[in-house]
């Protein structure tokens, strides 16, 4: 049995998405930093497609006497949404997802908390030799 026209509507219209999409798409290439951090976007990528169509009747006889073949009428489309949601940020010492749109600022803080303790560790710690905090929390108000 011949390939009916829709078969190679829908083709065409998928390779023509095929070659729109690919891992690039969604995972972006990277980007190094002058410090030599590296940052990758990532994106969110929605695709839409239709294809239909239609046989008419022919008013037409074929040569044998038997029907004509019908007409055909037909077409397809496709849509697609790419949207930035976050960047990976890799650096020396760490790695960190920076979202574009953070839902609530409890979501910051929780975020933040790793760097938090870090810096109170750092204020607390005491110098081996004399005793004497490292950093003095009076220091770190002052700017000093």
């Amino acid at each position: 049995m011949p390939d009916h026209p829709i078969e190679g509507l829908m083709k065409s219209t998928m390779d023509s998405l095929k070659e729109m999409i690919d891992v690039n798409t969604i995972v972006g290439d990277a980007v190094e930093t002058k410090d030599g951090n590296v940052i990758i976007p990532i994106s969110k990528v929605c695709v839409g497609f239709a294809s239909g169509g239609s046989e008419f009747n022919s008013k037409e006889k074929s040569e044998d006497g038997g029907g004509g073949k019908f007409p055909f009428g037909g077409g397809s489309g496709a849509g697609m949404s790419i949207q930035p949601v976050a960047f990976l940020v890799v650096g020396k010492d760490q790695v960190k997802l920076l979202p574009v749109h953070q839902a609530n600022s409890l979501e910051r803080i929780i975020d933040n908390v790793p760097e938090l303790i870090d810096e109170m560790v750092k204020a607390f710690r005491k110098d081996k030799k004399t005793g004497e905090p490292e950093v003095k929390i009076q220091d770190n108000i002052s700017g000093e």
